[in-house]
């Protein structure tokens, strides 16, 4: 487990430090290669499928990004990444991102592949295996301008209304993923700070809704009924963290979209910004439902027996309680960003 930790790292690393196309495909190939055992590390049928579809779409990506780098280097001669890149091999580059990432649409394999795995492992999923190919994309910008707004306007869109009607947590959060990432890609071109600002804030909010499902090992909306019985604390402040992943105000997720939204305006596309904040009205639909799923509702069982309730739990609460703070109170902190 160690070693497959540290390689996840590792690739993830060599992909930041790296300022060579071959370097850069070689960290991607190693994270990618380290989460795959940690995936179907339990071996059920779900979650052997959720590995091999990860693998063949990843693998699909890194061979895109390989072709797409060596054309480059064809065409202009160079390999380094901070050099401008040729037109057709970017266009390339970025929608091999976008795979490695889950942006629409190229998202479909990302709610099927959480879907199987367990929520440590999706969590992994959802928030580390992103950064490489994030900072990737932040490192070719400004690309192809017509072809991220495309890729940020359907994944804003595409991530509100797939999980509409879902009843399955980690589908939920799929989607919310690729909402989230579309909002971060439709302002990459015109300003990466903000961006990876975007990013940092939202890697703490699904840290926290990941964990609280897994304190509750809750998989479906239904299941979360019961959670009011087991962690009365963690029931109440849920809906704020879910809100926040919204990006509703006075709470953290509100930061990134409102500074996105004025930097939209402020780059003279009005349209663009108005369809990005009506799709978060979608993505705020079911945040809500969850939240009205474990906050208001009752489960419909007779709970005789208390003794399972009262179990102490023995894992560690403290990353929770640091992420659902961060989650919930870092708005004040927005003029220090600016």
């Amino acid at each position: 487990l160690s070693i497959l930790l540290l390689s996840l790292g590792l690739g993830t690393t060599l992909t930041f430090a790296s300022s060579h196309w071959l370097l850069a495909w070689m960290g991607l190939e190693i994270s990618t290669l380290a989460i795959i055992p940690l995936m179907s590390q339990h071996h059920h049928p779900r979650a052997v499928e959720a590995t091999t579809k990860y693998f063949i779409t990843q693998a699909a990506a890194a061979a895109l990004i390989l072709f797409a780098s060596t054309t480059n280097a064809w065409i202009t001669g160079q390999w380094d990444i901070n050099f401008d890149l040729h037109f057709f091999p970017a266009s390339m580059l970025t929608m091999a991102l976008a795979l490695k990432m889950g942006l629409a649409p190229v998202h479909f394999w990302l709610p099927e592949v959480l879907q199987g795995l367990d929520l440590t492992t999706g969590l992994i999923l959802s928030t580390w295996q992103k950064l490489a190919p994030f900072i990737l994309m932040c490192q070719i910008m400004p690309v192809n301008s017509s072809l991220i707004t495309f890729l940020g306007v359907t994944s804003t869109l595409v991530g509100g209304w797939g999980g509409l009607n879902q009843t399955q947590l980690r589908k939920i959060l799929a989607y919310s993923s690729i909402a989230h990432l579309g909002w971060m890609i439709l302002v990459m071109q015109f300003n990466q700070q903000l961006a990876l600002l975007a990013l940092i804030i939202y890697i703490p909010m699904t840290f926290s809704t990941f964990m609280i499902f897994k304190t509750n090992s809750s998989t479906t909306v239904n299941t979360l009924a019961a959670s009011w019985a087991k962690t009365p604390a963690l029931t109440a402040i849920t809906p704020m963290i879910l809100l926040s992943l919204g990006g509703l105000p006075p709470l953290s997720g509100f930061m990134p979209k409102w500074m996105i939204l004025q930097e939209l305006t402020k780059q003279d596309i009005p349209l663009t910004a108005s369809i990005a904040a009506l799709s978060a009205l979608l993505s705020l639909y079911f945040y809500l439902r969850v939240s009205y799923a474990m906050t208001l509702t009752i489960s419909p069982n007779n709970l005789h027996a208390t003794t399972p309730w009262r179990l102490q739990t023995t894992a560690s609460t403290l990353p929770l309680a640091i992420s659902a703070t961060i989650s919930a109170m870092l708005l004040p902190l927005a003029p220090a960003t600016l």
